[in-house]
């Protein structure tokens, strides 16, 4: 047998006729057809009984390359032929093209051309004619491979077979194997296919994260695994009113001064006070600045964003520019160490505007006004149903931009959450009652 056609399905009766059709129309007819089938509920089963398919085989618990190397332990041809169920061939010499592809010993693989439909969706229907094109190619480097189209030597999977774990991409990182052993992957637009949904699944966002963090771990010079977060100029500013309350021998302040002065990225310090004798300590202490404001930015109704901007405007005098900022309040003495710095990398890594430490709540929670109770939580659901609240803690640690903060704002749009593993550091000491909490918990 020259060729082994191997068709992945999934609840495709509106596709497999019409994919089984083409198949058995090719011009080139020395092939086999092996169904590999992800335990289909609708008729997909009884409309492949209904052509000559050599045998269909059952994927449970579905990985993509799990299910194809299912189905070619069965097959006997010297070429495997990779198809998806919804995929259909757009002519009668498709499959002698892709043969016809395979035919220098340094080719491992080819794959063939994906055309929309014309009621594919636009954001599919755009990425099949842009990536699709009406050229061959040759691939020494990009990895690039699709499997919803594509033929591989026999001989070369038993030595690389797919990757039966990873959840996408198993094709890519076939491709990026034998090119590693110095084999070449060929494009073929002659052997084209009509796909609907496209290379994309209509953007769908699920699909996308896998897809990407598989992308990242094939090469680690992809996209932000190239920051380093050591080359951010990153501030920390501790606001300190009046004159803070002992707490366990110190001054509360200088729990969150150390706090900072340990980080690893944090590359200056600023205490910004109302208190000459704080601004003394803090730099007898180790803070890289000790700004003394106005005693009206400490008045009740000022917000801190006014402080931290006044902070930042200070800093501008001395010529330190932030990149980062880094929000610390003093009533937080029991944070964890690696905190600030954790926040400070996913930041970064995510690309958020800003970060804020948080905990999941699932109990109800109410909100009171002049026209009475009402409750903010979804109804009376199991936890488990319920979509999570965050109760976030901005004075423990909010990391985010100056620009937010020259606009009095603090936050960005794009906000992220950390989840706190240790509830101790969401204790806060805010009077002289608080400050018996450590020997209540060792009680």
């Amino acid at each position: 047998m020259k060729v082994s056609i191997i068709i992945r399905t999934k609840n495709e009766e509106r596709w497999i006729s019409d994919c089984l059709k083409a198949v058995f129309s090719q011009e080139f007819t020395d092939f086999e057809v092996i169904i590999v089938d992800n335990e289909s509920q609708d008729l997909t089963l009884a409309k492949v009984r209904q052509f000559p398919v050599k045998t269909v085989v059952t994927c449970t618990d579905y990985l993509p390359g799990k299910a194809l190397n299912i189905g070619i332990e069965q097959a006997e041809g010297e070429y495997i032929v990779c198809l998806s169920g919804h995929c259909i061939p757009t002519n009668s010499a498709w499959l002698g093209n892709l043969v016809e592809a395979m035919g220098t010993p340094d080719v491992a693989g080819a794959y063939g051309r994906q055309e929309p439909l014309s009621f594919t969706p636009d954001t599919d229907k755009r990425d099949l004619l842009i990536v699709f094109g009406p050229e061959k190619k040759i691939q020494c480097k990009d990895s690039f491979f699709h499997n919803a189209n594509s033929i591989i030597k026999r001989d070369l999977w038993e030595k690389f077979p797919f990757d039966s774990q990873t959840s996408n991409i198993e094709d890519r990182l076939w491709a990026q194997t034998v090119q590693a052993h110095n084999f070449k992957i060929a494009y073929e637009p002659e052997a084209s296919v009509y796909h609907y949904h496209g290379i994309h699944q209509d953007g769908n966002k699920t699909r996308c994260r896998n897809v990407v963090k598989i992308l990242e771990t094939m090469n680690s010079q992809n996209g932000i695994q190239s920051v380093n977060v050591r080359d951010f100029n990153i501030v920390s500013i501790i606001p300190v009113k009046g004159n803070p309350m002992p707490f366990q021998g110190k001054n509360l302040f200088e729990y969150t001064l150390e706090h900072s002065l340990t980080s690893r990225f944090i590359k200056k310090t600023v205490i910004s006070t109302d208190n000459s004798t704080i601004a003394d300590t803090a730099r007898e202490k180790g803070a890289d600045f000790a700004f003394l404001r106005d005693k009206s930015l400490s008045e009740d109704y000022v917000g801190l964003e006014k402080v931290y901007k006044h902070a930042i405007n200070r800093l501008q005098e001395k010529a330190v520019i932030p990149d980062i900022i880094v929000l610390l309040q003093i009533t937080y003495p029991f944070r964890d160490r690696q905190l600030i710095d954790n926040m400070i990398l996913n930041l970064v890594l995510k690309g958020l505007d800003t970060i804020l430490p948080s905990r999941i709540e699932t109990n109800a929670i109410w909100t009171e006004d002049e026209q009475g109770i009402k409750r903010v939580t979804d109804g009376f659901s199991p936890r488990k149903y319920q979509a999570p609240i965050h109760l976030s803690y901005k004075g423990l640690c909010c990391v985010t931009r100056p620009a937010f903060i020259l606009n009095e704002e603090i936050f960005g749009s794009n906000i992220g959450f950390f989840q706190i593993d240790n509830p101790y550091s969401c204790v806060e000491i805010r009077t002289e009652k608080d400050c018996r909490i450590p020997e209540i918990l060792e009680q």
